[in-house]
């Protein structure tokens, strides 16, 4: 393929992320299922077609996905979810392997259980993507987004692990019980070493190059590749390393980087998450030629058998180990949720397990992604001793159905799965802590001030420290009359104070005034656009500072 072909080929997928995106926002329809259907028809169209390369994938395209992830993510709210978590990325990714391994053994024709296992770990772990997007915009509650985006950052690294032992053992290697669990063990626990290195390596980086966001960017951009290429090349999870440096990165980054580090780093992982998942699921769709190239040597029957074990195990075992998992004794430590620190409150330990409808959202968010597929097309073609790797094009089409079926129909029935059972975010709740913080910060500062103007240093001025006071104490009435209304509602949504919309309009309206005005100088001659360019940008960051409302 030409350059200029794969330049176009480029262009044409930024064109159609950009117009699923554009689709998604009005429809509410989630562009995670949009784009491999329109990937499997334009591989059903004459033409250039682009096939997966798991390396690529595993080295180019899963790393920063990760590190976004895992910076966007609450250390502190997986360390109080930790159980959950582990028994999801850890506990549930083993089972789903181990019964559909055992059920192609038992029912497919000719096939092995190391190869079940090898597609089993492949379709084992769910890719959160989809889930997350629509959960955000439907309001899901933020316990079960840190669930999910929890399991998603941990579950790559013991499929994998898996997946290179049943491949070990299907081509010859032969399979050890004790081995394996030492090399699981071994991979996580140098993965979260390496992880950990990283961050802290980060973290020494981040005070000399604090000042500069362009360099503090060109290093964030850097990490994941680094701490992925540190980990394999000492053979331990590179997933796992990616993920433990993004996590810590992310909980010291609002200590160690400045703002406008952190609004470009921010700003800069946006458009990276928005292309590289965009490009990945449309990749998805277009594998439909490779995965069924190879089923004419089985019987429709296999076929058939092998892909209801492998959905079925899929859809059923989430919901049933979650269930399980509820049901437990408290004795045995499983409890979901029950990680809080408040452990001797018999109130709060049942308030944080799972209802019934967290349960059944839970249990839907599982939908699998372009990992299961990497991983799945990583198997060799060949075994140690020259013959065909058994099964091959039978546990990709397996593992391509499993992909489909979650993607496509998990996530667009999830949203409206939801709000059936009407489980979202208390937005009053949320509302109200954040204006709680919000006046406990406004408050610290006039403490403050109260100590600097007691100091009475000759280079601060009496009048400054007036004037920032009363700045500060408009902002403090602000938020106290944001509070009452919010103490006063009983709802769950966000009541609408006439008052409050009417300043907001009024300052958009201002700001919009002065953008204009700055504009004239412009066209007039009287600014440079060098000046304009450092105005604007003030006027943007007040205008960010909004909340978003729909303007009149």
């Amino acid at each position: 393929m030409s350059v200029e072909s794969i330049l176009l080929l480029v262009l044409a997928a930024v064109a159609v992320v950009v117009a699923v995106r554009w689709v998604a926002n009005r429809t509410g329809l989630p562009a995670a299922a949009l784009l491999p259907i329109i990937g499997i028809a334009y591989a059903l169209l004459p033409g250039p077609n682009v096939t997966l390369d798991p390396d690529i994938i595993l080295t180019f395209v899963l790393p920063p996905l990760l590190y976004s992830a895992a910076l966007d993510s609450s250390l502190m709210a997986i360390r109080r979810n930790l159980r959950t978590v582990v028994s999801l990325s850890v506990v549930l990714v083993f089972l789903t392997a181990l019964v559909i391994g055992f059920g192609f053994a038992w029912f497919v024709a000719g096939a092995t259980l190391a190869a079940g296992i090898a597609v089993g770990a492949a379709v084992a772990p769910p890719d959160p993507v989809a889930a997350l997007a629509v959960g955000r915009k439907v309001g899901l509650p933020p316990k079960l987004l840190t669930l999910t985006q929890g399991e998603g950052l941990l579950n790559d690294a013991t499929a994998l692990t898996i997946l290179s032992v049943a491949v070990a053992a299907a081509t010859g290697g032969g399979f050890s019980a004790p081995s394996a669990f030492g090399q699981f063990l071994t991979a996580a626990a140098g993965g979260v070493a390496v992880g950990a290195l990283v961050a802290f390596g980060i973290r020494m980086l981040s005070r000399p190059l604090g000042g500069d966001p362009l360099m503090v960017n060109a290093v964030s951009l850097a990490t994941p590749f680094g701490a992925y290429l540190i980990a394999e090349r000492i053979h331990v999870s590179g997933v796992l390393a990616v993920v433990v440096a993004g996590l810590i990165v992310g909980h010291h980054t609002p200590r160690s980087a400045s703002g406008a580090s952190r609004l470009q780093t921010t700003a800069v992982w946006r458009l990276v998450d928005f292309l590289l998942e965009g490009f990945v699921f449309l990749l998805i769709g277009q594998q439909l030629p490779e995965v069924v190239r190879g089923l004419a040597q089985y019987d429709t029957s296999t076929i058939v058998i092998a892909v209801a074990i492998t959905v079925g195990v899929v859809l059923l075992l989430r919901p049933l180990w979650l269930l399980l998992t509820q049901s437990l004794p408290r004795s045995l430590h499983t409890w979901l949720g029950a990680d809080g620190p408040d452990k001797d409150n018999a109130r709060s330990r049942q308030a944080q397990r799972l209802t019934g409808r967290e349960v059944a959202v839970l249990s839907w968010s599982g939908t699998r992604g372009v990992i299961s597929l990497a991983a799945i097309f990583t198997l060799p073609l060949v075994t140690d001793s020259g013959a065909p790797f058994p099964d091959r094009d039978l546990l990709l089409f397996c593992t391509f159905v499993v992909v489909i079926v979650t993607l496509v129909g998990q996530g667009l029935t999830f949203a409206p799965i939801v709000q059936a059972l009407g489980l979202r975010a208390n937005e009053t709740d949320q509302a109200r802590l954040r204006n709680e913080a919000r006046s406990a910060s406004v408050e610290a500062a006039l403490d403050t001030l109260d100590e600097l103007e007691a100091q009475q240093h000759d280079n601060v001025h009496t009048d400054v420290i007036e004037t920032m006071r009363g700045q500060l104490r408009v902002r403090l009435n602000r938020y106290q009359g944001r509070l009452d209304l919010l103490r006063e509602t009983d709802s769950a949504d966000l009541p609408v104070s006439p008052r409050y919309e009417a300043a907001l309009h009024v300052r958009r309206v201002a700001i919009d005034a002065q953008r204009e005005e700055l504009l004239r100088w412009r066209d007039a001659g009287r600014l440079p656009d060098e000046g304009l360019r450092v105005l604007e940008r003030e006027l943007d960051h007040e205008e960010r500072l909004l909340p978003d409302r729909p303007r009149r």
